[in-house]
This record gives structure tokens, sequence and C-alpha cells, in this order.
């Protein structure tokens, strides 16, 4: 469900509507009425475009507010033009809708305008170009070090010995090289001319395919490389020979009966590892990248170097952990500097 909007007052006096119309298709009239054209509109995207229930329950909720909107200023919904909208946009923004809302509910009106046009109702879309308010992007979840450790360290003998070296290699080397969960998934046991990535045990380095196809290589530290040989040496030992096929996967990290593992079942183990370590929330593949990312700058202050480990092909990207950094800088001053939070009649 979609947030409150503050309800539009219509019994308030409103000035007279000084807009000029929006441009009509020829011989276009304000027929039917617009209860008629979002009903048809909405049996449109159930049944033409198949739209799950609930997102149509949205998109009716979006076009009630328009229509809220246009009968406050005594417009037709066929009469609505690009000014009218900035201005109600500008009133759910004061009002206290969020940026994401906002942008949600212009989207259902969007649709609903490309669909009158298209049914020959406009030539224009008066929602188009509209820009929502800006949007704060959320930082990324980072683990702190201490639970990056404990979750990379975890082991418990009551489980599968050999599900237990693939889980911990997983997430050593998620950790260790910032790597996505596509490019672990894509990563072959030994090095070849078709595979799109694997491991050098000699080097230290992963040579992984990211993001565009482009190729890059990323150190890998002892703790990876050790739990890596802990899981090669026992890889072909726990397969289901009943359902194995011809021969396993060049996978580095494979299920049971030998095929490579999902991105889906990545996730699900390092889910259950987490929550079994004890770590308060459940971590994804992507956070250990993002505390990966996190870490490294804390220590190294080095954003072209995180750039490149990262594999993004813009530094504004990267620039996100700078945030994360602060952040962390933030909180270590206030919990050791000793005018940091000065109480009382004290603080200024």
């Amino acid at each position: 469900m979609l947030p409150a909007q503050k309800k539009v007052n219509r019994n308030r006096a409103l000035p007279p509507n000084t807009l000029p119309p929006i441009a009509l298709a020829p011989n276009t009239a304000l027929n039917p009425p617009p209860n008629a054209l979002v009903e048809r509109y909405l049996e449109y995207v159930r049944v033409e475009k198949r739209l799950a229930a609930r997102t149509v329950e949205l998109y009716f909720l979006d076009l009630q507010k328009l229509a809220e909107f246009a009968a406050a200023a005594s417009v037709d919904l066929l009469q609505v033009q690009n000014t009218h909208v900035r201005r109600w946009v500008a009133q759910m923004h004061s009002g206290g809708r969020s940026g994401r809302g906002i942008a949600l509910i212009l989207s259902g009106w969007r649709g609903f305008y490309l669909w009158l046009g298209r049914e020959g109702k406009l030539t224009s879309n008066p929602v188009q170009d509209v820009r929502t308010p800006k949007v704060a992007k959320p930082l990324p979840k980072a683990l702190s070090v201490d639970d990056s450790v404990r979750l990379a360290s975890f082991h418990s003998d009551d489980n599968d010995p050999w599900l237990e070296a693939r889980d911990a290699a997983m997430t050593e080397l998620l950790y260790s090289s910032g790597l996505r969960v596509g490019e672990l998934t894509g990563l072959d046991a030994v090095a070849s001319r078709d595979a799109r990535g694997w491991v050098d045990m000699d080097a230290a380095e992963a040579h992984v395919l990211g993001k565009g196809s482009k190729r890059r290589t990323v150190p890998v530290g002892s703790k990876a490389i050790a739990a890596l040989q802990a899981w090669l040496a026992v890889r072909g030992q726990g397969l289901d020979a009943k359902n194995l096929h011809d021969r396993p996967e060049t996978a580095l990290f494979i299920g049971r009966y030998g095929t490579r593992l999902t991105p889906q079942s990545i996730w699900q183990r390092l889910r259950r590892r987490s929550l079994q370590a004890g770590l308060a929330a459940p971590v994804h593949p992507h956070m250990l990248r993002h505390s990966f990312a996190s870490h490294v700058l804390q220590s190294s202050s080095d954003l072209r170097a995180v750039q490149e480990l990262l594999g993004h092909a813009n530094i504004a990207t990267t620039q996100v952990y700078t945030r994360l950094d602060f952040q962390h800088l933030a909180k270590a001053y206030d919990a050791a500097h000793p005018r940091a939070r000065l109480k009382g009649p004290q603080k200024r």
C-alpha cells in the first residue's frame, strides 16, 4: 500500500484555472467521463497486459489521486497539462510524500496518458518530462570488520563437512576479493580458454568476467586461498553418484549433483551461515562486496584502487563508499572524543 496522502479539501475556494487546456486529438470530446476512462484503462492493463491484481489495485489508487487533483483544479482528466502535474508533484512533496512514492505515482499517471494517446484521445502526454524530487540513494549495507571476520571464520562441527568446506571458501572469497555473486558462480576450478573466470592459486589472484563482459583481476587473501585449497581437496568426494551427470561441471563451486551453483543457492547458503554465526541480520553476497569495499577504503583511502577492484566503470558509483567511510569515522569520533557530545547546560 502506498503511503497515505493528505486529502484535498474540495470545499476550499480555489482560484479559477487560468492554464490553457492541453492539446486534444482532433474531434475528441471530453466524453466518456473520467471514471469510465479509468475503468477502461484498468481493464486494459488487467486483461491485455495481464498485470497482477495487486498492481492493478495500485494503478487504481494512483488514478484516484489524479482524479482528486484534477477535480480540485476544476479540470477534466483530458485537459490536464504539464504545468498541472508539476504543481501537484510540488504539493505531494510539500505534504510529506517521499520522492520514491511520487515517482511511483507519476509512473501510474504516465502509463494512463500513454494509453490515452494510443486511443487517440490526446496528442501529448502531460506527465512527460516531469521530474520527481531527488531521492536520496540508500547507503549500501556493510558489515563491521568484526562481523565480517566472524562470518568468514565461522565453523560448526554439526554441519556437513563437505558443505562446510564449500560455504567457507565461498564466504572467504566474496569478502576477500569483493566479487559479485554472478562473478563467483562463473568461476571454474581450472583455467581454460572457455572459462569465464578462475582463481590462480599460485599468484593469489582471481580472474573474473564482470558486468559488460569486462574482465578484471583481483587479489585473493591468504585466508581465502587456504579455504579454497581445503574445498578443492574434498570437492569431488561429496557428490551424489546416483544422480551425478556424466561428468561433474567444471565450476569451482558445485552442488551435490555436480552442477554449478546458482546465485539463489549462494544467497540461501550465506543467509544460513550468517544466522548460524549469530549475526544480527541475515547476510547476502552483495553485503560482503560492500563490506570489502568499505573496509579497504577505510584502511587505504584510495578511491581509485577500490574502483578498480570492484570493476566500476564510473568513479561516481564507488563514491558511495566514501559516505560509509565518513559514517565510520563519525561514529569513532562520537565514541572517543571527550567533547563530541556535551550534555546539559554546557552544550552549545
